[in-house]
């Protein structure tokens, strides 16, 4: 960690503004990082490297093949659908500088959810991996989708080991489901045809749409976000700017990426602002394999990392976990959800390393504020407001609350999406373009903003607001306790009660001693009224619990 004070280092604070974008489109950016950084290594996969000059190259040639092949022009939308992979950034930054719209897609969406997003978004071209191409066959005909690019996971890593990965994924681990997709194109051939031809450059400016980043929809129907190259580029530069204490010039930093890249949060933390930076990234395909994911880490010499609180907490009940070499580790930051305080005590702990959080949506680039990486930073809390980043506490009615008291999380930046594609977004913004980020959260007497918890998760008990946060974060404490999650069941004299949904990490646990733990640690409203013991929970491919699917299991 670096040895100075924030505070030394700004002593006026953190800048109003960031400076003027240097670039007119992300792809200006990432043809400079290509030349300047050209040949360091900019992804890492399964054991293969990519430097920067050959990323240059594949995403050049599959521009040319969605241009020339498909016919795919300016503001056309394209769909990827595929886990951390070489692939991935071939087709993102290639689908860009063909001067389309990225769709970002959880590779494991079922097949109602694949159509709601290509429909809305008209996505006329998707590149998928072949593991959830069966699920493809199932809509496609409801769908704009005239192109199919499909890709196996060892498509990239080269001669006998991708031939390998392959077939141990198809036919040894039995992986790939039968599909028939017959006007579908290999991703290695869609190189080759455009490797033969030539690439015309589309005019971008900053105000084009450079991704419909679609919400988890874990609280509902998921929405386009539409993020512009000029919300990218801004949220880069304001990135560049929290990450400075810690970068060193001359030094490559090699980034850990067990988030998939379809996450807003990986998108553009690990995937751009690293490229900005001539990074490496180490792509994690499968990062719930934990005992694969810690030899992994035993591999490498890395100095960043970024998760989900449930990622973090898994590594850490792995007993191999402690044997990983954290001596180049600067920053580990957390995201996506809540980091839950002993979490964060115990990867300190472990790792030596502060796990700070950071706060953001995929409306929002993603990242409104995050604690400083000076060791300044604030337990509990999700630090401060970005640069050219303002927030504030609102009640219901549009109003600013005062300092401490609780409210509806706004803000207003120049990484904040315009609006939600084909939505009525008049409900989205308070007056004076104040986005609604539905978080409830306050601001403390240093600045320092804390969420409370999503406002559609919150429970009223005898009038009483309960957040499930809280609730989950005490009794997470408890020592044979792996995983919690709290909701609100309704109830005929309180209106509704709290019940938790319960892990355990000691088989011993019993509901009593539950109860007791709760008697001694929250006031009485707080307490949960029932407990489930489950094996797991409901988990979104980034790991964030889904409140959603237990209380539709409750109520159904």
């Amino acid at each position: 960690m670096a040895d100075f004070a924030w505070t030394k280092r700004y002593p006026k604070g953190i800048p109003a503004e960031i400076e003027e974008l240097k670039h007119n489109s992300l792809v200006e950016m990432f043809e400079e990082c290509f030349e300047k950084y050209a040949e360091k290594d900019a992804f890492e996969n399964m054991g293969k490297a990519l430097t920067y000059k050959e990323v240059d190259t594949l995403s050049n040639n599959f521009a040319a093949y969605l241009q020339n092949s498909c016919g795919l022009k300016k503001g056309d939308t394209i769909a990827i659908q595929m886990p951390n992979s070489l692939q991935y950034p071939i087709a993102l930054i290639g689908a860009l500088r063909a001067g389309l719209k990225v769709v970002n897609t959880n590779p494991l969406y079922m097949p109602r959810e694949m159509e709601h997003q290509f429909k809305d978004a008209e996505v006329k071209a998707i590149v998928i991996v072949e593991n959830f191409a069966c699920n493809l066959e199932k809509i496609i005909n409801n769908t704009q989708i005239e192109h199919v690019i499909v890709t196996g996971l060892g498509d990239l890593l080269g001669g006998l080991k991708g031939t390998i990965v392959n077939f141990v994924v198809k036919y040894i681990k039995k992986m790939v489901p039968s599909y028939n997709l017959p006007k579908a194109v290999k991703f290695n051939d869609a190189l080759k045809q455009g490797a033969a031809a030539k690439l015309t450059k589309p005019d971008l400016n900053l105000e084009d749409c450079a991704f419909l980043q679609y919400t988890g929809g874990t609280t509902g129907v998921s929405k386009g976000a539409m993020l512009s190259h000029k919300n990218v580029l801004s949220h880069t530069e304001q990135i560049i700017w929290w990450f400075d204490p810690l970068l060193e010039v001359g030094k490559t930093e090699t980034m850990i990426t067990a988030i998939p890249l379809y996450h807003i949060f990986a998108l553009t933390v690990n995937g751009v602002f690293m490229m900005k930076i001539g990074a490496k990234n180490v792509l994690i395909t499968n990062p719930r394999d934990m005992k694969a994911f810690i030899g992994e880490l035993k591999k490498q010499k890395f100095t960043l990392m970024t998760g989900v609180n449930t990622l973090f907490n898994g590594l850490l009940n792995q007993a191999d976990f402690k044997n990983v070499d954290f001596g180049g580790l600067k920053a580990t930051i957390g995201g996506g959800m809540a980091v839950q305080d002993f979490v964060a005590a115990k990867w300190q702990e472990v790792t030596g390393t502060a796990l700070v959080e950071g706060y953001g949506l995929s409306e929002t680039s993603p990242v409104l504020s995050c604690n400083p990486l000076d060791g300044t930073h604030k337990r509990g809390s999700i630090g401060l407001p970005t640069p050219s980043t303002e927030m504030a506490i609102f009640d219901e009615q549009g109003n600013q609350v005062a300092q401490g008291e609780v409210g509806e999380i706004c803000a207003r930046g120049p990484q904040v999406m315009s609006g939600y594609l084909n939505k009525d977004n008049s409900q989205v913004f308070f007056p004076g373009n104040w986005f609604r980020t539905g978080d409830m959260g306050l601001m403390d007497e240093e600045g320092f903003f804390k969420i409370v918890d999503r406002k559609k998760d919150m429970i009223n008990v005898s009038g009483f607001n309960v957040y499930p946060n809280e609730v989950e974060n005490v009794i997470a404490n408890h020592p044979k306790v792996l995983e919690v999650a709290a909701i609100g069941v309704p109830d005929p004299k309180s209106t509704e009660a709290v019940k938790v949904f319960v892990v355990k990490s000691d088989p011993s646990l019993t509901t009593e001693e539950v109860d007791q733990y709760c008697d001694e640690n929250l006031t009485g409203y707080k307490r949960p009224k029932y407990i489930e013991f489950r094996k797991e929970l409901p988990k979104s491919n980034v790991g964030k619990i889904i409140r959603r699917e237990l209380r539709e299991e409750t109520t159904a």
